[in-house]
C-alpha cells in the first residue's frame, strides 16, 4: 500500500488534484472582514481569505465586540470646526490607533517548520504541531492546556505510564470517517484509506494562528476518492485556547457517500485524567462530562447536543476541553460518539448505531462536483464546565461566525 500512496501522492501534487480541485476550488472572498479595517486608508479592508471563522469584529482575546472598526460601509469620520492643531492632534491619534492596531496583528501566534510538521508557539511556548502524516490522516499533537499540562493522550506517539495503548487510530485530535464510499479512514489497517496532503495553502502566525491545507483522501487500491480543504485557525478567547477546525469535502472525483457509521468524525482522545473511569493501565481517572442537553458522564453516548464538554484535574488543577458543533452543520445538533475512556467525537452520520434504526438512515452522498462544509471549535479552558462558561463561549463564538458570515456577504455584494 505504501508504494501506491506515494505515487498516488506525487500525481496529487503534479496533476489529478490540482486540475479536479482547480475545477471546484470554492470562491474566494476578497474583501472578507478577517481584520480590522486598515486605518491608514479606511474603508479598505485587510482579508486573510476565507477561512477565518472568528472575525475580527469580535476580540480574541476577550471573546467581546471590538469598541472601534471602521469598515467600508461606515460613514466617513467628520470632525467640528475645530483648528489645525486638534486637527493634527486627531489625526494622529487616529494613525497611532493604526499602528497600535497593526502591531496587535503580529501578536501572540507564531507557526514555525518542523521537519513535515508544523509547529504553533503562543508566545514562543509549544501550544500544538500539526502532523500532516504519519498517523493516516493529519493530527495535531501534542496539545497544551492551562498551567502547560497536556490536553491529549500520548499513545500513539509515544508511550507513557499510565495510559491506555488501545485503539491506535485515536490519535489526539483529529477529522475523519469510518465509511467513505465503503472504505474506513477511521481505522489504521493495510485495507483502510489515508487522508494526504496534496497542497499547503498557508501556515501564518499573528493574532491568531493558522494552518490550510488541501488534502486527498485516498483508498487502499491507491485512487483518489475524494479531496478537502482544511482550515485550522488558534485563538486566544473565552477565557482559554480556541481551535476553530473547519473542512470544507469535495466530490471531485466522482459521487461520495459518507456512510451511517459510530466511527466519526471530528474527534479527540483526551488526557487520562479527564477519561469518566479507570481501565486498561489507567488509573488516574477522575473526569466528568455534560452535553448541552443537559445529560452527563456516560448518557452522552449518541445523544444530540450543541457541544460536550470533558473535565477534570490534571496536575492538580482543574481543566476541560469543549468541542462545539455549529448550527449550520449537516444534521445540528450533531450525535455524539462520546465514551468514559476519553474518546470524544461529533458524528452526524452514525444514526442507525445512536439511535437503533436501519442501517443506512444516516448515510449522506455529495454527487460529483458538490461540496459539504464541517465547522467545529474546540476551546481548552480551566475550571469545570460551569466556571468557564461553556454555554456561554458556544453562543459566542455562534454569533461571531455570524457576524462574520454577514461582512463577508456584504464585503462581496453575496446578501
Amino acid at each position: 500500500m505504501g508504494g501506491g500512496v506515494k505515487s498516488v501522492t506525487s500525481a496529487v501534487k503534479n496533476t489529478g488534484a490540482a486540475r479536479n480541485e482547480k475545477k471546484i476550488d470554492p470562491p474566494t472572498h476578497t474583501a472578507a472582514l478577517n481584520r480590522p479595517t486598515n486605518l491608514r486608508n479606511p474603508g479598505t479592508p485587510q482579508c486573510n481569505g476565507t477561512d477565518c471563522a472568528m472575525p475580527r469584529l469580535v476580540c480574541p482575546r476577550l471573546g467581546q465586540s471590538l469598541p472601534f472598526l471602521l469598515t467600508k460601509s461606515s460613514p466617513k469620520p467628520r470632525f467640528p470646526a475645530m483648528n489645525s492643531r486638534i486637527v493634527l492632534s486627531v489625526v494622529a491619534g487616529l494613525l497611532t490607533l493604526g499602528q497600535a492596531l497593526n502591531a496587535a496583528e503580529e501578536g501572540p501566534f507564531t507557526i514555525k517548520k518542523n521537519g513535515d510538521n508544523y509547529r504553533v508557539e503562543i508566545d514562543g511556548r509549544l501550544f500544538t504541531e500539526y502532523i500532516p502524516t504519519g498517523y493516516n490522516k493529519p493530527v495535531l499533537y501534542p496539545v497544551i492546556g492551562p498551567h502547560g499540562v497536556g490536553m491529549t493522550r500520548n499513545y500513539p506517539f509515544k508511550e507513557v505510564e499510565g495510559e491506555a495503548k488501545d485503539h491506535v487510530h485515536h490519535a489526539s485530535l483529529w477529522f475523519t470517517h469510518g465509511e467513505v464510499n465503503g472504505i474506513s479512514f477511521w481505522h489504521n489497517a493495510k485495507n483502510t484509506g489515508k487522508i494526504i496532503p496534496a497542497e499547503l495553502v498557508r501556515a501564518k502566525g499573528g493574532r491568531r494562528g493558522s494552518i490550510v491545507s488541501k488534502n486527498s483522501w485516498v483508498g487502499p487500491d491507491g485512487k483518489v476518492i475524494c479531496t478537502d480543504r482544511t482550515s485550522i485557525s488558534f485563538y486566544k478567547a473565552f477565557g482559554g485556547t480556541f481551535v476553530s477546525y473547519t473542512v470544507t469535502v469535495f466530490a471531485s472525483e466522482g459521487d461520495v457517500t459518507f456512510g451511517d457509521t459510530k466511527e466519526g468524525s471530528m474527534g479527540i482522545r483526551t488526557h487520562p485524567n479527564l477519561r469518566l473511569s479507570n481501565g486498561k493501565g489507567v488509573t488516574t481517572a477522575n473526569g466528568h462530562a455534560l452535553n448541552s442537553a443537559g445529560h452527563k458522564d456516560k448518557e452522552l453516548w449518541g445523544k444530540r447536543a450543541k457541544w460536550v464538554d470533558y473535565w477534570g484535574k490534571i496536575d492538580g488543577h482543574t481543566v476541560g476541553v469543549a468541542i462545539f458543533d455549529h448550527p449550520d452543520n449537516l444534521r445540528h445538533p450533531t450525535w455524539w460518539h462520546a465514551r468514559d475512556y476519553g474518546l470524544v467525537a461529533a458524528n452526524p452520520f452514525g444514526i442507525h448505531n445512536f439511535e437503533g434504526k436501519k442501517k443506512g438512515v444516516g448515510d449522506f452522498k455529495l454527487n460529483k462536483g458538490e461540496q459539504q462544509q464541517f465547522r467545529y471549535g474546540i476551546l481548552f479552558h480551566e475550571g469545570d464546565v460551569q466556571a468557564a462558561d461553556i454555554a456561554g463561549s458556544y453562543a459566542k463564538w455562534v454569533e461571531a461566525v455570524a457576524v462574520y458570515k454577514a461582512r463577508t456577504a456584504e464585503q462581496t455584494g453575496n446578501k
